[in-house]
């Protein structure tokens, strides 16, 4: 599982992965599963403001693979919950 964050003040790109061991895997299938990745279109939304971040979000669970491309206000409820954990416990690059 990956997550890119975009744009900001400066316009730099951040990046963030993950692969969960085998014992934590309900706990990221949970937060995977909680996203609403259907509602979400996998191309940027349009900004609604300067400097605003975006954020590029994807998993591969279970063979399935899941991209969304979402907006600094998008990113509340289950899908801040799982950018903040794997920012948490990702390895940055």
């Amino acid at each position: 599982m990956s997550v890119t964050r975009s744009g900001g003040f400066a316009g730099l790109t951040r990046r963030w992965s993950v692969s969960a061991p085998p014992h934590e895997s309900a706990t990221w299938i949970a937060l995977v599963g909680r996203c609403p990745w259907e509602a979400t279109a996998s191309d940027p939304p349009p900004a609604d403001g300067a400097d605003r971040f975006t954020w590029t979000i994807d998993a591969d669970l279970r063979g399935r693979r899941h991209r969304a491309v979402i907006g600094e206000d998008q990113a509340r409820g289950a899908w801040r919950e799982l950018l903040d954990a794997v920012r948490a416990r990702g390895s940055a690059g």
